[in-house]
């Protein structure tokens, strides 16, 4: 095998692809190839080196594939358990795959446990749905592009790869295929941009951008890649993509692949250069919170349509646990089963945070009474911290921007005053909040659920207030006279918050749940039905991998 021992089998129950080492851990490889990895583990063998064999190994990145043979994001990342000593394989300039006649890919069609080469070649021309490069045998004969060939690496005659192998349609009489290439599988996983040269970028221009990437990363700098992006251009350079960008390591691939000339990516190192050397700003230390995130949208496929993704912090990195578009009444079970897997990628000594992204219209879902499983109706809410966090603030730079302001406020008290909006006031939403803008409100206490008010509750969500807190139920006329539930529960709430850190508060709620679930009477205990909106951008530093990043 010489140099190209980096190429690998990946075992998956009864499912077999390949897969190709692109670093000592991690191996590439399409996300169909291990769909079944709820029910098997998946095992990496690496036939050019013996010794190398049935290495188990765990999803770190998943590139959104759902399920159907024209789905787009068919890319897994495999994280290895141990490092293992080969040469990982090396990328070619993109395109470079239109200049040659021929392409390699080393598969593991059935019967043939060691495996097979086919040679094939990319048809010039368009990408089939901006995701796939058309594949055609080279002849009649050889080798077709049977099962047992997804996944594997595209590549030259030398050894330089150019994409992966995702669809194949092997036969007797068929031999066409797909497959993505590397300027496609950077959109799944922004960090291969960096082992992937550009043509016309100097080598150590490269380096220095993806070691500034890195370093930002590690340090858990504050910046917002879309700003330097838009500084690396300047006002007559590409506009923003719509969307912006999912990282930093996005917005360096972007700036890097898609902007003409050398300019910009200096420029964004360098500005880049210029924030990590800055002398800090004072401040106590982030709160040490380990999130699983669970983020809910619509899918645009129709009003019962959602699309939920959950993924997990370690390390100050986002690791994509799944990704799915489901109806509505499905959410309920997937989560169960994918927050389940997300404790897997957590360090040991983790705080968990489970949060749930939510759209504003679901704020107000029962989540923190989800049970925690088929065999385990323990309340999500009382075997974790859980705080919702409303999806609009969380896609808005400014409220994120201020919102990050406000926590470094709060590190320097030991408490925060509740501001409490209370039943039978004539408050306008302007003037409720310009209130909560006058007096710096840092918790602000609803007596009512968001639907009963919901133009109060929205200006509330609309200020940057990092948290908000109310019952799920009670009080549907906040506009009556005269003291209700929604009046008990703001004085119950106040006595318990009064004295605690801000950074508490979900372990807090957390022991309000389980005192109410515990009562004699849960159905009547204050807290019982108590949700808690805790917004901190800081928990939630960019990920590593965007299911839509728009490197394209």
């Amino acid at each position: 095998m010489g140099g190209t021992a980096w190429h690998a089998r990946v075992e998956c129950g009864t499912e077999v692809g390949a897969g190709f080492l692109v670093s000592g851990r991690h191996v590439l490889t399409c996300a169909h190839v291990v769909r079944r990895r709820e029910q098997a583990q998946v095992v990496v063998s690496f036939p050019g080196c013996r010794g190398l064999t049935g290495i188990p190994a765990t999803v770190a990145v998943h590139g959104g594939w759902r399920g159907g043979p024209t789905d787009p994001g068919d890319l897994a990342v495999l994280e290895l358990d141990r490092e293992v000593p080969l040469a990982p394989a090396e990328f070619a300039v993109p395109g470079e795959e239109q200049e040659h006649g021929e392409l390699i890919a080393y598969g593991f069609p059935k019967g043939y446990d060691e495996g097979m080469l086919a040679s094939y070649r990319a048809l010039p021309g368009p990408l089939i749905s901006d995701e796939w490069a058309q594949l055609e045998a080279l002849t009649g004969h050889g080798q077709p592009l049977a099962p047992g060939f997804s996944g594997a690496a595209a590549a030259l005659a030398d050894g330089r790869v150019v994409g992966m192998v995702s669809t194949v349609a092997g036969g007797r009489d068929v031999r066409v295929g797909r497959m993505l290439p590397t300027e496609v599988l950077v959109r799944y996983w922004p960090e291969l941009c960096e082992l992937i040269p550009a043509s016309g970028h100097r080598p150590e221009a490269v380096r220095r951008l993806y070691a500034l990437v890195r370093r930002a990363v590690a340090e858990g700098l504050g910046c917002a890649p879309d700003r330097l992006y838009v500084d690396a251009v300047g006002p007559f350079g590409p506009p923003l993509p719509d969307g912006g960008f999912a990282s930093l390591g996005a917005a360096a691939g972007y700036v890097m692949w898609e902007v003409p000339g050398t300019d910009a990516v200096t420029r964004f190192a360098q500005r880049l250069q210029d924030l990590l050397d800055a002398p800090p700003a004072p401040r106590a230390a982030a709160p040490a919170w380990s999130p699983i995130l669970v983020e809910i949208d619509h899918s645009g496929a129709g009003t019962d349509q959602v699309t939920v993704e959950v993924s997990a912090y370690r390390d100050g990195h986002r690791r994509r646990v799944d990704s799915r578009r489901l109806p509505r009444a499905a959410v309920r079970e997937f989560v169960q089963r994918r927050v389940d897997d997300a404790f897997g990628q957590l360090a040991p000594d983790a705080e968990e945070l489970v949060t749930f992204v939510l759209p504003r219209e679901w704020l107000n879902e029962p989540v923190a009474h989800w049970e925690c499983g088929p065999e385990d109706s323990t309340p999500l809410g009382c075997a974790h911290p859980l705080v919702v966090v409303d999806r609009s603030r969380y896609r808005s730079g400014r409220l994120r921007h201020q919102l990050a302001k406000k926590w470094q406020k709060l590190e320097a008290r030991s408490a925060a005053r509740l501001h409490r909006v209370d039943c039978g006031g004539r408050e306008r939403p302007a003037g409720l909040r310009k209130r909560l803008h006058d007096e710096d409100a840092d918790l602000a206490g609803f007596s009512y659920p968001p639907g009963a008010a919901r133009p109060h509750f929205e200006a509330g969500l609309n200020t940057p207030v990092p948290v908000l807190l109310w019952p799920r139920t009670g009080c549907t006329d906040p506009g009556h006279e005269g003291p209700c539930s929604g009046t008990a529960f703001l004085d119950e709430l106040t006595a318990d918050v009064t004295g605690v850190p801000p950074a508490e508060l979900p372990r807090q709620v957390m022991e309000l749940r389980m005192t109410a679930e515990a009562d004699d009477d849960p159905d009547r205990h204050w807290a019982k039905d108590v949700q808690l909106l805790w917004d901190d951008p800081r928990c939630f530093p960019q990920p590593a991998a965007g299911l839509h990043s728009p490197v394209h």
